[in-house]
């Protein structure tokens, strides 16, 4: 059977999303990890921020978050309440230069607030301004030469994900990873989870 070249990009671009998810998360420091489990179960109230799909990634870690019955807001509802020095911030930016994210984590540092950051730039002012910093690698430079075919004779192989494609989708399954372990830490089960998920949809 014949391999078209769509299907080669599509399974490359998977093989790539996976080798990056692999990646990072052989990376991870365990003691990151459980420093940042132990701010998310101590702090008063949890808040969650990013911008485009990293807000959606953001809003899928808060859900899980109240599932296990962590206090959780999302940064820009209209019911979030004010920071604390008891509540920690969990700020998601690829680049680490997100201007509205930035102004929010300068705030929250005025306020006395915690701030976890998830990003591929350690030394961002983001990464800089946290108290916590999670590197989740993502795609670091943009294709000169937008033909696939031309790139593969060439010995270009550069990324296939677009945009922050990487960063995203590495982000949401480690902080989907995170809620797992926390379950175990929490002694909460899925049935658990279960009755605290919305009877109104």
């Amino acid at each position: 059977m014949l391999i078209t070249v769509k299907q080669l990009i599509l399974n490359q671009a998977i093989d790539e999303i996976i080798d990056n998810v692999c990646s990072v998360s052989e990376e991870l420091d365990p003691k990151n990890i459980d420093d940042m489990n132990r701010m998310l179960k101590s702090s008063k109230n949890v808040f969650v921020m990013g911008l485009g799909r990293s807000g959606l990634v953001a809003r899928a870690f808060a859900m899980r978050l109240m599932h296990l019955g962590i206090s959780v807001y999302v940064v820009g509802e209209t019911t979030t309440p004010a920071l604390s020095p008891e509540d920690c911030l969990l700020a998601i930016s690829g680049s680490g230069e997100t201007f509205s994210i930035i102004s929010a984590a300068k705030i929250a540092q005025k306020r006395g607030t915690k701030i976890i950051a998830v990003t591929s730039y350690v030394d961002s002012t983001l990464g800089k301004m946290a108290d916590l910093v999670v590197h989740i690698k993502g795609r670091t430079k943009i294709d000169s030469e937008k033909n696939y075919i031309t790139r593969q004779i060439n010995g270009k192989h550069q990324s296939l994900s677009p945009l922050g494609t990487l960063f995203e989708v590495t982000s949401l399954i480690f902080l989907d990873s995170l809620i797992a372990q926390l379950m175990v830490e929490m002694g909460k089960t899925e049935e658990d989870m279960k009755a605290r998920h919305t009877v109104i949809e």
